[in-house]
């Protein structure tokens, strides 16, 4: 079995493009993947068609030996695009060589070490306190849900006093409390906007008393140590990763004590390969693995079987393949129901689950190339607010 073929498809998620990669066998086998496009969209598929010539007549059971080749024939560590690149034809080369074993991929994993997938549902806006419970009743009685992610967001951080930015954060969560079932977990993503880790503690210490999940990103990812110097004096569970791209950066946030949960993500990383690595670093650190996953249902097929195999993992980051589309922030729900199109049997929540698929090889799901060219590319570029002096803050 060697591979003969490469197709990319630039398509959408809801309101959100995507990036869509196939490998085919001169067997007849496809293995698909996807890659995480942070922009330039369509710088994307040129570097695919780079890394396509080291894996052109390949036996794609080499799953090791070709991601090494792809890694090692950059001259300079590969960045944003580069991994996210080398994630998708990872995903491709797991699914082609499951495939062709007749096994879902997480046994070649090393076996399922759990027997379904626990999954928080992303809200990320903060709605009013009677919205937020109607919203979160509803991905309750509907799917299950039983955790949710937030914005702590109430008040526009960069235009109000901070200490009013957080007192009215604290206040939103406590009203919650107050408000929802008592059995809900409750996480909050500050969306890395915060520039200094005492204005990020005194946010995470606000929020403590009312018991999150974990409280995400408040600070941007560069200099890692900074997020050993938050940790130190927080009182509420620490989660980031999204925005580290390797096994180097997650071992240094790990040395610094930077994070009580780690969330690589995916179609980020460098696929499952390097997921499994940052993954093992971290289970010797003592600390869990919560991957970063809004993405859309094939990311999710491919999270599924990394979270199946691997014992310290947490939760799984989960959108619906149709509804709300992507709003960050703000206090209101989108009420559109936009559809996902390209998986056609995506792993949909039971009691707030994801189960299983063992009688399926591979990923467990099928794509629909039609839909995929139908609905084609939509242009999204990330909105960066502004200060009141003018200046641009962090998005």
């Amino acid at each position: 079995m060697k591979i003969d073929r490469m197709r990319v498809f630039v398509t959408r998620d809801k309101d959100r493009p995507r990036v869509i990669v196939a490998l085919d066998t001169d067997d007849g086998l496809t293995g698909w993947g996807e890659c995480y496009n942070h922009g330039p969209d369509l710088a994307l598929p040129p570097l695919l068609d780079y890394l396509y010539g080291f894996l052109a007549g390949q036996d794609p059971t080499r799953v090791e030996y070709l991601y090494n080749l792809m890694i090692q024939q950059c001259r300079f560590p590969p960045g944003a695009l580069g991994l996210a690149a080398i994630s998708g034809l990872d995903h491709c080369l797991w699914e082609l060589a499951a495939k062709a074993a007749g096994v879902p991929v997480y046994k070649l994993l090393g076996g399922e070490v759990r027997d379904r997938i626990k999954v928080y549902a992303g809200v990320y806006t903060a709605p009013d306190v009677p919205a937020a419970r109607d919203e979160l009743d509803r991905l309750n009685e509907n799917w299950g849900f039983k955790a949710f992610k937030l914005s702590p967001w109430r008040l526009e951080p960069n235009s109000h006093r901070w200490g009013e930015v957080v007192r009215a954060s604290a206040d939103y969560f406590r009203q919650l409390r107050e408000t929802v079932d008592g059995s809900y977990e409750i996480a909050f993503d500050a969306h890395a906007k915060i520039f200094e880790p005492a204005m990020a503690r005194q946010l995470g210490n606000a929020l403590a008393p009312y018991d999150p999940l974990f409280f995400e990103e408040p600070l941007r990812p560069e200099n890692i140590e900074m997020y050993g110097d938050l940790k130190q004096g927080l009182n509420c569970t620490l989660a980031t990763g999204e925005s580290l791209y390797h096994r180097n950066e997650f071992l240094r946030l790990l040395q610094v004590r930077g994070a009580d949960i780690i969330q690589p993500d995916i179609c980020v990383v460098g696929g499952i390969s390097e997921m499994r690595r940052i993954a093992t670093l971290a289970e010797a650190h003592f600390v869990s693995v919560a991957p970063h996953n809004p993405m859309g249902p094939l990311a999710t097929a491919v999270n599924v079987h990394f979270s199946a195999a691997q014992q310290n993992f947490k939760i799984l980051e989960y959108r619906l393949p149709v509804g709300q589309g992507y709003i960050y922030g703000g206090t209101d729900i989108d009420s559109r129901e936009l559809e996902a199109r390209y998986v056609t049997d995506p792993y949909l929540p039971r009691d707030g689950y994801l189960e299983l698929r063992p009688d399926r090889p591979g990923w467990g799901v099928e794509m629909d190339e039609a839909a995929m060219q139908e609905d084609g590319y939509v242009h999204w570029e990330r909105r960066v607010p502004k200060r009141p002096d003018g200046s641009y803050a962090f998005a």
